[in-house]
C-alpha cells in the first residue's frame, strides 16, 4: 500500500507555552550574573552493574525498558509469583466473581501446604477458620503467606490447579510471553517460571489497573492470629518514595525483588531476580530506580483526541478526515535527548470513505537517532461517512486524474 509520510513537530506545544510565558513576565532587570566557565554536559553513563541473575528497569508511564540484563531468561519466581496471584484475585473482584468481604474457609490443603507446619512463609491461618478475602490479600502481600495465597486461589477458582490456569490466561492477556504458573504461592515446582521483563509488565499492570490493591504492598506490617509480621521489602524503610511491590526467595531462585518508587510525576519499576542476599536485592533495585530518576525524563508529545493530520478524503461527505491518537503520547528518553526526537505519520496515499471514529487509518512513529521509540495507531477522530451518489461519482472521476499523477506529485 502506498503511504503518505509526514514529519510532525512534537515540540511546537512546548515552544508555544514557553513563548507565552516569556511575554507575560514583566519583572525588573536583574544584575548580570557573574560569568562562569561553560562546562559541556557529560553523557549519560551506563546503568549500574548490580547484583542479580537478571534484572529490568522500566519506566512506568511509557512501559519502556530503560536498562536490562538478561531480561528474557527464564527464572524461578519464588514468592514474586504472588504478584500474579494478587493481579488475578483483584481482576476477579473487579469482575464481580468474588468479593472483598467474602468469608474464605481455610482448607486442609492450604493449612498443610502453606501453614505454620511448613518451612515457608505463612500467615498462621487456622484450619477450617474463615477469613475475609481482604485480610487474606494483606496476609499474602505483606506477610508473603503461602497459606493465604492457596486459600485465595481455592476460593477464586475452586482449586489451586484451576487458579493456575487463570493465572496463565491473565498472563497471556498482559503479554507475558515467557511465563508459566503452576501454583499461587511460588512454591518450587517443575514448569513454573517467568522472566524479569514479564514481571515488570505484570507490575506495571497491577499498579495501573488496581491501584487500591497495589497500595497494600506499601504497608509495613500486618497482624493475624496474634502474630505481627513485617513486610520483607527493606526499601519501604530505606526510601520514602518506594511503595511496593513484593519480595521472593528460595534456594533455587535466590533473592528476588519487584520494586517501584515514585518521585514527583515519575515512577520507576525495578525487577531483580536471583540476587545473592536480601540486602543485595534491595541495593540493586534502589540503585536501578535512582539511575532512572537521575538520567531519564518523560515528556508528553501529543494529547489524545487532538488532530495530528487531516489528509484528503475521497468519496466522503467532507474533504478531509482528522487523525489523531486515542491516548496521550508519552516518551521517556535520556536527559538531553528530547530535541533529537522525530515524529512522523504514515497514512495511505489515498483514503476513501467511509471510516468510523476510532478506526485505525495510519501509524504515528516516534524515533530517536533512527531507532523506534513509540509506534502508535493513528485513528479517525470522528465518523467520516460516504458522500451521496453524485459526490462519489465526482470523486471517482477526480481520482482517475489523481491516480494518473506521479507519486511525488500526489504527495504535494
Amino acid at each position: 500500500m502506498n503511504l503518505l509520510r509526514r514529519t510532525l513537530a512534537p515540540f511546537a506545544i512546548a515552544a508555544l507555552v514557553i513563548g507565552t510565558a516569556a511575554v507575560a513576565q514583566q519583572t525588573p532587570p536583574k544584575p548580570a550574573p557573574v560569568p562562569r566557565p561553560v562546562v559541556a554536559e557529560a553523557p549519560v553513563p551506563p546503568p549500574p552493574d548490580v547484583d542479580g541473575k537478571s534484572w529490568v528497569l522500566m519506566d512506568y508511564a511509557t512501559g519502556q525498558v530503560l536498562a536490562a540484563k538478561d531480561p528474557d531468561v527464564r527464572v524461578e519466581p519464588a514468592s514474586i509469583t504472588k504478584v500474579m496471584t494478587d493481579y488475578v484475585v483483584s481482576a476477579e473482584v473487579a469482575n464481580g466473581k468474588v468479593h472483598m468481604n467474602d468469608q474464605v474457609t481455610i482448607s486442609e490443603n492450604a493449612w498443610r501446604s502453606g501453614g505454620a507446619g511448613t518451612d515457608g512463609s505463612t500467615s498462621f491461618l487456622k484450619l477450617n477458620s474463615q477469613v475475609p478475602l481482604k485480610d487474606l490479600l494483606y496476609g499474602m502481600i505483606i506477610q508473603s503467606g503461602n497459606d493465604a495465597a492457596i486459600a485465595l486461589a481455592e476460593h477464586t477458582a475452586g482449586s489451586e490447579g484451576a487458579f493456575a490456569n487463570l493465572m496463565n490466561a491473565y498472563a497471556k492477556q498482559l503479554g507475558m510471553v515467557n511465563s508459566n504458573f503452576q501454583n499461587a504461592s511460588g512454591y518450587p515446582i517443575a514448569n513454573h517460571y517467568t522472566t524479569a521483563r514479564d514481571i515488570a509488565l505484570l507490575s506495571r499492570a497491577l499498579i495501573h489497573d488496581f491501584p487500591e490493591d497495589y497500595a497494600i504492598s506499601a504497608v509495613k506490617d500486618f497482624e493475624w492470629n496474634g502474630i505481627k509480621q513485617h513486610n520483607r521489602n527493606l526499601l519501604l524503610w530505606r526510601d520514602p518514595s518506594v511503595d511496593g511491590i513484593k519480595t521472593g526467595h528460595t534456594a533455587a531462585a535466590g533473592f528476588c525483588l519487584a520494586a517501584s518508587a515514585k518521585q514527583g510525576e515519575a515512577r520507576m519499576i525495578a525487577i531483580v531476580m536471583g540476587a545473592s542476599s536480601e540486602k543485595a536485592r534491595a541495593d540493586a533495585a534502589l540503585a536501578l530506580m535512582n539511575y532512572g530518576f537521575r538520567f531519564y525524563e518523560t515528556h508528553k508529545l501529543y494529547d489524545a483526541n487532538k488532530p495530528l493530520a487531516t489528509p484528503r478524503l475521497w468519496k466522503g461527505k467532507t474533504d478531509q478526515v482528522p487523525l489523531g491518537v486515542g491516548e496521550n503520547v508519552l516518551v521517556t528518553v535520556k536527559r538531553g535527548d528530547y530535541d533529537k526526537l522525530k515524529a512522523t505519520v504514515d497514512v495511505p496515499a489515498t483514503l476513501i470513505a467511509p471510516f468510523t471514529k476510532g478506526q485505525q487509518i495510519g501509524t504515528l512513529r516516534v524515533t530517536l537517532d533512527g531507532q523506534p521509540v513509540q509506534n502508535l495507531p493513528l485513528v479517525a477522530l470522528e465518523d467520516a461517512p460516504q458522500a451521496g451518489f453524485f459526490g462519489r461519482l465526482w470523486d471517482s472521476i477526480m481520482l482517475w486524474f489523481h491516480s494518473d499523477k506521479k507519486p511525488d506529485e500526489a504527495k504535494k
